[in-house]
């Protein structure tokens, strides 16, 4: 996908990191510093990037599909909708990430202490690294925290905001995505929760009443006798 896109996808990368500066958004270097206090701590967000993306995504769906039927129907209309927006946007707005703009000042993290799921992207076939914008990491653990609060009961729930705030530290502390590549995925992903409907909570159904309890409610209810 990134084949003969790749002066086009630094050209953005300049201008994404140029519209950061005049929103005045963090800069992406201070998440960096703090991850980078050990090599433990980025090794772990290393990981974190490669390794939880997909399979968390995956066991959420597996999850509704077996227990959740119609929030299942519901997320993954909703998934299908901002991968097909993102996969567009890949297309027609190719964005070299942080960690290969020299501008920036980031470190490649993955390279320099690993695990890397890129390869150089010059021999890179699996992969289009040039789709920074908008971030799939980021737009899929908010869908699936907001999944989990809305199909499920537990006081706890809320917890699940973790991932995507875990997700959110990690992407940009790898220096594989721009704040800008965030607000993008989670624009998105409103819109497409904003068409889809949200099935009902288990457990918010209003109880129906029992044809004896009608009846009997009828039967209460004083006759008016006529006065003549």
């Amino acid at each position: 996908l990134a084949t003969g896109h790749t002066a086009e996808a630094f050209r953005n990368a300049h201008h994404v990191w140029d519209w950061e500066r005049v929103l005045r958004l963090p800069d992406e270097g201070t998440v960096q510093d703090l991850l980078l206090h050990g090599d433990t701590l980025i090794h772990v967000a290393n990981t974190y990037y490669a390794a939880v993306h997909f399979p968390a995504t995956l066991a959420f769906l597996v999850w509704l599909y077996l227990r959740r039927p119609a929030h299942y129907v519901w997320a993954r209309r909703a998934l299908a909708a901002v991968t097909g927006a993102a996969l567009v946007l890949h297309l027609l707005f190719p964005l070299a990430p942080p960690r290969m703009l020299g501008a920036t000042g980031l470190l490649d993290t993955a390279r320099a202490f690993g695990p890397s799921v890129y390869g150089p992207p010059r021999t890179d076939s699996l992969s289009n690294q040039f789709a920074a914008m908008p971030s799939l990491h980021f737009g899929w653990a908010l869908m699936l925290a907001i999944g989990l609060i809305v199909a499920t009961r537990t006081r706890w729930r809320w917890l699940w905001l973790l991932h995507p705030l875990v997700t959110l530290l990690v992407i940009v502390g790898t220096a594989n995505h721009y704040w800008l590549d965030v607000i993008v995925a989670a624009a998105l992903l409103g819109l497409a929760l904003a068409v889809h409907r949200v099935p009902q909570r288990p457990g918010c159904a209003l109880p129906r009443r029992r044809p004896e309890a009608r009846r009997r409610s009828s039967a209460d209810r004083p006759e008016l006798v006529g006065a003549g």
